[in-house]
């Protein structure tokens, strides 16, 4: 254990890092380069070809390779979009290990420049994550290593996979919620919009799929707008469960033999408080992302539902909107056809949305306590939602914006004496002093003749 060294104050951020990059002393970058030329062949299978230690858990022994993409599963692709959260948490990570005295300053500066230089090629394309390193944590240990030496190898004192994806997916589902939310109100702003330009025109309120009362553009798009802005507030409360910093639980007991500041983490990584007691950051897995995906399936049902108005209104017997031809696509054998293909698949995607959260709930539902590996399938069906629900806001937001109601129909459809009955109860019910039974019935008799 190595206590010499300056502490920092806090973690810094990834892009801060990266610019510092550039300005790396002589001796730094021979150190780096000397590392690199010794861990080389770590990366490429050792000199001898023999297997080496190329996961986080590897002893040396050989891995059965159905085995391998089987517990693998789809993590090498799916963990893509965790790159650069989990580098964010292993810098943070670092920093406090430097704060404590486990790191020295140059050691801490290699694990941060080298990190950060990590981020910025993946981002670029210029890596990807292997089958054969199954996550992002060991494609980011392994580059580490490589490009820094020794040093990168400190990095996971105190730490274990357990408790570096939560951390890493957390902060990502952070951010996913933050975009979604962003997404709902977007096409709840398209419907303000739509009702502000085309709102006085009348239209048929409908219940039982049957002409009930009088309603409006207005009024149906504000309706929308409304649930998509409360949908859109789910994901603040989603965010709840998820703001709590897991760094420091390690497997799930702690970090034996080592003081790790679980607030210098917190506080580097902006999660509102420390997850504790450590034996519950495990225990917790799965309800986070179920609360999540909820909010998901919440959001996309008001937008199937939105969608099935619209593809009933677009039909020849409705005739109430038009969309435009660069939102509908064609028919491979009838002509005159323009389906609204992504209306219907806006429809859809809420049996899609509500089968991911089932099988969200159902992985840890019967698990003891304790990290369990069935955990890590609650990731596909998790990233599913999520992407889905995005892509739903999108393109329902471009239909909106788009949207054309046909003044001369919804003149005709509102034209019935019928719509208007409700109306009339209540008038002759005030008018001529009549409870409003008698007066129900009164009209009834009239719209039978």
């Amino acid at each position: 254990m190595r206590h010499h060294g300056r502490r920092s104050a806090g973690s810094p951020g990834v892009r801060k890092h990266a610019g510092r990059v550039a300005a790396r002393s002589i001796h730094q970058r021979r150190m780096r380069n000397a590392g690199r030329a010794q861990h080389r062949c770590a990366l490429r299978g050792g000199a001898g070809g023999g297997e080496v230690m190329t996961r986080l858990w590897d002893k040396g022994g050989k891995l059965d390779q159905t085995v391998l993409r089987y517990t693998a599963g789809e993590d090498h692709v799916l963990d893509a979009r965790l790159v650069e959260y989990d580098v964010k948490a292993s810098i943070a990570h670092a920093g406090m290990l430097h704060a404590a005295g486990y790191l020295t300053d140059e050691d801490h500066a290699a694990i941060v420049d080298g990190l950060a230089e990590l981020a910025a090629g993946h981002a670029a394309g210029a890596w990807a994550i292997s089958l054969e390193e199954e996550d992002v944590h060991t494609a980011l240990e392994r580059r580490l290593v490589a490009r820094i030496g020794d040093a990168g190898a400190r990095v996971h004192l105190g730490r274990s996979r357990n408790d570096q994806v939560l951390a890493a997916l957390r902060l990502y589902l952070k951010d996913a919620a933050s975009s979604l939310r962003k997404a709902a109100e977007a096409v709840a702003d398209a419907l303000d919009e739509l009702g502000g330009s085309q709102g006085e025109l009348p239209l048929p309120g409908y219940t039982h799929m049957q002409q009930a009362m009088p309603s409006s553009v207005a009024l149906w798009a504000g309706a929308y707008a409304a649930e998509l802005r409360d949908d859109a507030s789910g994901f603040r409360s989603a965010v709840r469960r998820l703001d709590r910093n897991p760094l420091g639980s390690a497997a799930g007991f702690g970090a034996p033999g080592l003081k790790l500041d679980r607030e210098h983490t917190r506080k580097a990584l902006g999660f509102a408080e420390v997850h504790e007691p450590v034996t519950a950051v495990q225990l917790s897995r799965g309800k986070a992302e179920a609360g999540l995906a909820f909010e998901c399936a919440l959001l996309v049902q008001d937008l199937g539902r939105l969608a099935g108005d619209l593809l009933l209104f677009y039909t020849q017997e409705f005739a109430l909107v038009d969309l435009a031809p660069e939102v509908t696509t064609g028919s491979s054998i009838m002509p005159q056809k323009r389906n609204a293909d992504a209306l219907e698949l806006v429809r859809a995607a809420g049996a899609t949305v509500r089968a991911s959260l089932l099988e969200i709930l159902g992985i840890p539902a019967s698990l003891p306590s304790g990290y369990q590996r069935d955990l890590q399938r609650i990731k596909a069906p998790l990233f599913r939602t999520i992407d889905l629900a995005g892509e739903s806001c999108h393109v329902v937001c471009r239909i909106v914006r788009a949207l054309r109601f046909n003044p001369e129909r919804c003149g005709e459809l509102t034209s019935a004496r019928g719509l208007r009955a409700a109306e009339r109860a209540n008038r002759l019910a005030v008018e001529q002093g009549l409870s409003f039974r008698e007066a129900y019935r009164q009209v009834a008799e009239q719209e039978k003749e």
